[in-house]
């Protein structure tokens, strides 16, 4: 009896040893995954880029107004044939540049800042009015272009996809306003003209937005709209006749250069992150 219980001791004793052995021996499971990492920040970096598209006015109208500076009926008669209301616009083709900067932050929102410079073509119009009474006769004249037009602006934008982006956009505008007026009447050997003239830099405000899709990892193509106010300009000079009294008034002629902006555009990314990668595979 006593054997049979010493040898069932022995025999507990090594399945214990051989149970605790085994736990210290090294595991072969199967490698854990690790979870994917966030979505890369595929718009964060600066860009460059080209647009094309057509500008049209907004405010289409030229003010030539004349006011006597003698008093009589013939200087009102004559400062009246001088005032008049021009139809014209600085409407044209436009192409140029841009380059800007994005940050892509909370997975879907994307602020940036964008400068860009476009050419305006074809945005000279201008217009002529004629009247008069008897043998007197007076002819309004009025021309304006713009030579350029260029922006800096804010932009913030959702990501609909993690390529395409729907964004607003507002801020600083600029461009070259010119604008020339003049003032002609004949009657028989008397004749009285005035010009009046503007061409300078305007600075103002541009507010928009469009959709911008990266259709490879570092390119992009978007559509604008913009709407652009570069404030009103205004000349000033003399209706003078060849004849006595000479001066017989101050003719003011004013436009406003505002208008909209539609253009397609295609932009090159610098410093982007590549493609999502792989899961992570933790070894052990």
């Amino acid at each position: 009896m006593k054997k049979s219980l010493l040898a069932a001791s022995a025999l507990a004793l090594a399945v214990s040893a051989g149970s605790a052995l085994a736990a210290d021996l090294p595991s072969k499971k199967a490698p854990m995954l690790m979870p994917p990492p966030p979505p890369p920040a595929l718009w964060t970096g600066f860009y460059v880029g080209l647009n094309a598209g057509y500008t049209w006015s907004d405010s289409s109208t030229t003010s030539i107004a004349t006011s006597p500076v003698i008093p009589g009926a013939l200087p009102a008669v004559l400062s009246a044939f001088g005032s008049g209301l021009l139809s014209t616009n600085n409407d044209g083709f436009i192409g140029g540049g841009q380059i800007g900067y994005n940050y892509q932050f909370a997975n879907s929102f994307v602020a940036g800042i964008e400068a860009d410079i476009q050419g305006v073509a074809g945005s000279n119009n201008a217009a002529t009015s004629v009247s008069g009474v008897g043998g007197f006769s007076s002819t309004l004249s009025a021309s304006r272009s713009l030579d350029y037009l260029g922006t800096v602006r804010g932009r913030l934008g959702y990501l609909i996809t993690p390529s395409l982006l729907v964004y607003g956009t507002g801020g600083l505008a600029y461009g070259q306003a010119n604008l020339t007026t003049s003032v002609f009447q004949a009657a028989g050997a008397a004749v009285g003209t005035a010009a009046g003239s503007f061409s300078d830099t305007r600075v103002g405000w541009t507010a928009g937005g469009g959709v911008e899709w990266l259709f490879l990892p570092k390119w992009s193509a978007k559509v604008e709209y913009l709407y652009y106010d570069l404030g009103s300009v205004t000349t000033s000079s003399a209706l003078t006749y060849n004849v006595a009294p000479g001066v017989i008034g101050t003719t003011q002629s004013s436009a406003r250069f505002n208008g909209h902006v539609v253009r397609a555009g295609v932009n090159y990314h610098f410093n982007l992150f590549s493609p999502a990668a792989a899961p992570v595979v933790a070894k052990y």
